[in-house]
């Protein structure tokens, strides 16, 4: 079969942010220049899920709204896949304008159905973006210029959750993988990493690894580089002993001398990033994750079937890129928003000299349903 491809740029060019916060078109000033613009006491990367994030995004919405030319927003849309952090996002967004929003997954196992819930659709198929569109469409809510339409990056527009998103994901383990070998060469144990990564990976240790990959992988080769056991780390979770990422660092930190060079330069590395504020203190974990996961953007040939894509390749999502486009045809403002970090988006420009584009501006193959 031949392969309908495309870019988000296509839908929303450089209008979006990455975790950093700081827009990709340089006329909108980014968190570093607007901090106390936006109301902020000093400048800090605020979580996805709380007011000041939402306070960010409203003023690169008015920032990038006053850079196309046209009459201020007076209406926003949300595209998402989860209810806790792309809902919560939505409905704080939603105290600076009339907001409606969809969140998605696709769930086959599922009898097709969706849910309100305050102000937002919660469907269990991409597919349900049409009826989201007839939802909006029934409250009034026009789509024109002074409409912005908010879309999620990872596991929405690409990789959507419940068809594609285990590709993201097995990018982001390799990386981690790849930044254990490099450490600890021949003393990597694939078995031993997954025995860690897998039970941290999830809700019930964000306390610990407050979600954040870069805090998992450092974790992780902690663990494997022998600074402090497996058995010492469940020991020290069940206690509290070990509650939050700092006190495994200040750990780390007693325990220096015994750390080889490549685990120093990781334990030197990370250290200063958490000492800084900095949300993505693993810089070459995710420089890696990166490349692994542009290698899996339309690298099969048009024989490939649906099934051989979506399990080897990040595709962008049809019924995402069809309401952007239709919107955007319609003078919506299409902005991205995505917490991967910047370092795992963009390519240092002596990669980008090497042909390695922004993933917003990679191309990939196109799976899902036209709505339009």
């Amino acid at each position: 079969m031949t392969w309908q491809r495309g870019t988000l740029a296509d839908v929303m060019d450089d209008w979006l942010v990455y975790r950093n916060l700081e827009p990709i078109d340089p006329r909108v000033p980014g968190l570093r220049q607007a901090w106390a613009e936006i109301g902020f006491d000093h400048y800090a990367l605020p979580r996805k899920t709380t007011p000041e994030y939402a306070a960010a995004l409203y003023h690169f919405l008015t920032a990038t709204q006053a850079a196309r030319g046209v009459a201020p927003l007076q209406r926003l849309l949300f595209i998402g896949d989860t209810l806790m952090n792309d809902g919560t996002a939505a409905r704080n967004l939603g105290r600076y304008l009339p907001m409606m929003g969809f969140i998605g997954a696709e769930r086959p196992g599922e009898s097709p159905r969706f849910e309100l819930n305050n102000g937002l659709m919660v469907a269990n198929r991409w597919g349900h973006l049409a009826d989201f569109l007839r939802w909006v469409r029934e409250a009034g809510l026009v789509w024109d210029e002074r409409t912005a339409l908010l879309i999620d990056l990872d596991k929405t527009s690409l990789g959507a959750r419940g068809r594609n998103d285990k590709v993201i994901d097995a990018a982001r383990v390799e990386a981690v993988e790849s930044t254990m070998r490099e450490a600890l060469g021949d003393g990597f144990d694939v078995d031993a990493f997954r025995a860690v990564y897998d039970p941290l990976n999830q809700p019930a240790y964000h306390s610990f690894t407050a979600d954040n990959q870069d805090y998992l992988a450092y974790i992780c080769l902690m663990v494997l580089g022998g600074v402090c056991g497996a058995e010492e780390l469940w020991a020290g979770l069940r206690s509290q002993a070990l509650h939050t990422i700092d006190d495994l660092v200040a750990l780390a930190e007693s325990r220096r001398s015994c750390m080889s060079v490549g685990l120093l330069a990781a334990h030197n590395e990370v250290r200063q990033g958490i000492a800084d504020g900095d949300p993505t203190p693993f810089k070459a974990f995710r420089r890696d994750e990166y490349f692994r996961t542009v290698a899996r953007m339309d690298v099969l040939p048009n024989g490939a079937t649906e099934r051989e894509v979506l399990a080897g390749e990040i595709v962008l999502t049809a019924e995402v890129l069809s309401v952007a486009r239709r919107m955007r045809e319609s003078g919506v403002l299409v902005f991205g928003l995505s917490d991967k970090p910047d370092e795992a988006s963009i390519p240092l420009p002596e990669d980008a000299r090497h042909g390695y584009r922004a993933i917003h501006r990679t191309p990939m193959k196109i799976v899902g349903q036209e709505l339009f």
